[in-house]
């Protein structure tokens, strides 16, 4: 099974990386562009008995390694 596990920040965090990046675009003559987020997406490839062990192990790893959760919400999106 194959999830890809999205990163980002809740709202109301401060997101500098996003901000530079829309006053770069705006620079460079992309005025319409209204807002940049930035978002971390980690493929994760993972052997399990089914989708719900799968998610609960993956969930488990957000937790505990991939997500700030004072700051950040994850989301799972399941490949095929």
């Amino acid at each position: 099974m194959i999830a890809d596990v999205y990163i980002e920040l809740k709202e109301g965090v401060a997101d500098p990386e996003g901000e530079s990046t829309l006053k770069a675009l705006r620079l460079l003559g992309f005025k319409r562009v209204k807002k940049v987020s930035t978002v971390k997406v980690f493929r994760i490839e993972i052997d399990a008995k089914n989708k719900e062990e799968a998610e609960k192990e993956i969930r488990e790893m957000c937790e505990r390694l991939l997500a700030n959760p004072v700051i950040q919400k994850f989301r799972i999106n399941w490949i095929g």
